[in-house]
């Protein structure tokens, strides 16, 4: 099919796209890449007629394609996939699992095709989890899951804003495969916010930049595109100003060694062993990245020591000087700690505005529920300055783009300066120049010692020089699931 788009505008609260001419001829995929923004999702509701926040301004013209001739796959679909399975299911509390919730029940609700969920499953390699619940898969098996879902729809068009995000190398490589082959049949946008994930077998690319469609070119003009560099230099000049914010209110909360400690740990339901025999120490001073497959147990480790997993009271830890299940209060614990994750990301869903998101970082509460300081408005203010976000500061969270919501996120974990910085994927959903940004921020914060970084990314590029001590899961085939090796650069 060919899509038409002419002389639009759409703006909400906190994206905005505008597009003066842009045709997608019939069998063409594209790949999209944005400099600043998430045009990703936006694209997509406008594509299929989803439009859920308040729209502002729209015009222009949309041709040559039907809503219901679109499937859309995005981290904010599947934010929503999730809560709403969460809100409508009590399958936990009762104890069964309903299947409609189950890996197999959500793609098979799209298609009522037995055949085809199997071949979705398979291709994308989810059969062994088909029983298993949406909501307790990892970030990168639910992304998989998203895409077989959209897949299952059977429309001619696809949008996939990052469908990349969350996966460990393995299943890039096999979903690059898998995309591809895939575009033989039905037309796509890939919409990307890491220029080594735009798919080589994408032969034209659209850039924007701050919503706006700046050019189209081949695939060989991309990779030749100075847009990279002079996005690198400016997220250094932002990184460098969080720095010195951080600095300004730094304090030194100390504890004698090991900050934390696991002996012999063990994760496991009734129906499998997540990982077993794992002794990890961390003391002063060091920082660690934690390293393994979609599924292996890395998020329910960092669970055990933020002390949000129910098996953390039957594992033997040491934390901050306590034993864990000695009667220490979590707050206590909470207080010297900041985290950043997909699961802290879909817990709130409190609708308070970006300021009271980051001043929240102060209280570890999910939501607003005390009066702050003026000093903490002052810290949180300067925060939003800094992210480029002083303009949405009493604008509703749930009412932002992604992306935004995870930089607020972020903020909120090191606005208080905690003793240990959790970032298990902190990058998900941030554009181009958002993780830059972040990355030049993590990596200074390690060298100064501001914190103590525990740190997950599938991607070799967001390695940080300052961390030299990994924990890595790998498959331990005498006992099943998961044990860990440690290592130093």
């Amino acid at each position: 099919m060919e899509i038409r788009f002419t002389q639009l505008q759409c703006r909400s609260s906190s994206v905005t796209v505008d597009i003066d001419q842009w045709v997608i001829e019939p069998q063409q995929s594209w790949g999209v890449f944005s400099t600043e923004g998430d045009v990703g999702a936006l694209l997509g509701q406008l594509l299929t007629r989803q439009i859920d926040a308040p729209i502002l301004t729209y015009s222009g013209d949309i041709t040559g394609v039907a809503p219901s001739c679109v499937a859309l796959v995005s981290l904010l679909e599947q934010q929503s996939l999730l809560e709403d399975i969460l809100e409508q299911d009590d399958s936990e509390s009762l104890g069964y699992t309903d299947p409609k919730t189950t890996v197999f029940g959500v793609i098979f609700s799209q298609c009522h095709d037995n055949g085809l969920t199997h071949q979705l499953l398979q291709q994308l390699d989810l059969t062994h989890l088909s029983l298993s619940p949406f909501t307790q898969l990892s970030t990168g098996e639910g992304r998989r899951v998203m895409l077989a879902r959209a897949v299952a729809t059977q429309v001619p068009f696809l949008v996939l804003d990052e469908p990349y995000a969350g996966l460990d190398v393995a299943h890039r490589q096999t979903l690059t495969e898998y995309l591809q082959q895939l575009s033989q049949t039905i037309q796509m946008l890939v919409i990307v916010s890491r220029e080594e994930d735009m798919p080589k077998w994408i032969e034209h690319v659209a850039l924007f930049s701050h919503g706006t469609l700046d050019s189209v070119m081949t695939q060989s003009e991309w990779d030749n595109h100075p847009v990279i560099a002079q996005l690198t230099a400016q997220a250094g000049q932002q990184s460098d100003d969080m720095l010195a914010l951080i600095r300004r209110h730094r304090h030194k909360p100390l504890f004698a060694n090991p900050v934390f400690q696991l002996n012999n740990g063990r994760v496991a339901y009734s129906d499998k062993v997540i990982f077993s025999g794992v002794n990890w120490r961390i003391d002063n001073g060091v920082h660690w990245q934690v390293k393994g497959p979609n599924g292996c147990g890395k998020s329910t480790l960092l669970g055990l020591i933020f002390g949000d997993h129910p098996q953390c009271y039957s594992n033997d830890i040491d934390i901050f000087g306590k034993k864990r299940g000695s009667g220490e209060s979590i707050w206590e614990i909470k207080k010297h700690i900041g985290m950043v994750s997909s699961a802290l990301h879909l817990q709130y869903r409190v609708n308070c505005s970006a300021l009271d998101v980051i001043v929240s970082g102060f209280y570890d509460s999910i939501g607003l529920y005390q009066q702050p300081s003026k000093q903490q408005v002052a810290i949180a203010t300067e925060w939003l300055a800094i992210l480029h976000m002083s303009h949405l500061s009493k604008s509703a969270f749930r009412q932002l783009e992604y992306g935004q919501q995870r930089l607020l996120l972020i903020a909120r974990a090191i606005v208080k300066q905690p003793t240990l910085l959790i970032l298990d994927e902190p990058y998900q959903g941030l554009d181009y120049l958002g993780r830059r940004l972040i990355k030049n921020a993590l990596e200074l914060i390690a060298k100064g010692h501001l914190s103590q970084l525990l740190y997950v990314s599938h991607y070799q590029e967001d390695s940080l020089d300052s961390i030299k001590h990994f924990i890595e899961f790998i498959v331990d085939k005498h006992q099943g699931g998961y044990r860990t090796v440690v290592t130093e650069a």
